[in-house]
């Protein structure tokens, strides 16, 4: 039921989800140096009513920004972005308090309008990207790839909140590969509870809370450095053939659980997904995703197995 309401939000292209204001700051807390004289850009949200707004504004000063920019998209409908019936696209900007309050009061805010809708994709929207220094966003779903193909073809710092799915497109596991993206620290649990505004029809008892819309699998991706990264996996595991099959179109054992990869298995090894949460490319190397040596999905005893990313260790 968790992933119900993702696929019938995707299906119905409702998936603009709102994120809490306490996950943002726990993600955020491990990046705040990085931010220190830099330009912020929300450009999937309406800063009436975003908590990425929100927090950016009230922290303006003690993460040092330069300058924060949020951008609107028009809403046309209750389901892009915002509650408030807006007839056109807007986007502010703000410089930091200037009267002494620590509040970002309205006068301190530069509204503008512009002239298309506020897509990301929009000329003028992406004349604000160019100013940017780092993304804070959490963008629609259903256009992950594009967002994110965007982000790196304008050389972008970002922090973005998307699902673990998007591990298996293979756009976005390329630049995984590559070390050009990477899996922030994440929702607790692996799970996200998101503010519900339109999606009460696929709430269930099981699913929701207090108001939000309970999605598993969200993570936050980026390429801002992370000190998890540089940290090794501690692993103590001995190989032995016996619990480590291997697969019948590739030269490499299986691996159900990340915790039990072995310490001194020289070859390749297929792990799950969920060993991104733990990947330190200083210790391991991504070889291939999912497929086998006949780049067919990979089986044991004729069985496919859920999806496997293939690594080996580089420190044996």
């Amino acid at each position: 039921m968790a992933n119900e309401n993702l696929h019938k939000a995707n299906k119905a292209k409702k998936d603009e989800f709102y994120t809490q204001l306490s996950d943002i700051e726990k993600e955020i807390r491990h990046y705040k140096e990085q931010f220190k004289g830099k330009t912020v850009l929300c450009n999937c949200d309406d800063p009436r009513v975003s908590n990425f707004f929100h927090y950016f504004s009230y922290n303006f000063e003690s993460l040092g920004l330069k300058k924060l920019i949020a951008t609107c998209y028009k809403n046309q409908n209750a389901d892009l972005f915002s509650e408030n019936k807006s007839e056109k696209a807007v986007y502010l900007e703000y410089y930091g308090d200037k009267n002494g309050n620590h509040v970002p009061d309205p006068a301190e805010i530069g509204i503008k309008y512009l002239k298309g809708d506020g897509d990301f994709r929009s000329k003028e929207c992406i004349e604000l990207l160019k100013q940017a220094d780092i993304v804070v966003t959490n963008p629609p779903f259903s256009l992950f790839r594009e967002y994110v193909a965007q982000l790196v073809e304008y050389e972008k710092k970002f922090l973005i909140v998307g699902h673990q799915n998007a591990i298996t497109y293979k756009e976005i596991f390329k630049l995984i590969k590559e070390n050009k993206i990477w899996l922030g620290y994440g929702f607790k649990g692996g799970a996200g509870h998101f503010i519900n505004v339109h999606y009460e029809d696929y709430a269930t008892a099981g699913n929701h809370k207090d108001g939000m819309i309970r999605v598993s699998g969200v993570n936050w991706f980026t390429n801002l450095d992370v000190k998890k990264r540089h940290e090794d996996l501690i692993i103590y595991k001995k190989y032995n053939p016996e619990e480590y099959p291997k697969y019948d179109n590739c030269d490499a054992i299986n691996i159900d659980k990340t915790n039990n990869i072995p310490m001194d298995y020289t070859g390749i090894m297929g792990v799950p997904i969920t060993f991104l949460d733990k990947y330190n490319p200083e210790q391991f190397e991504i070889i291939k995703f999912r497929k086998g040596d006949d780049d067919k999905d990979l089986s044991i005893k004729g069985r496919y197995t859920y999806f496997r990313i293939l690594i080996k260790n580089k420190k044996i």
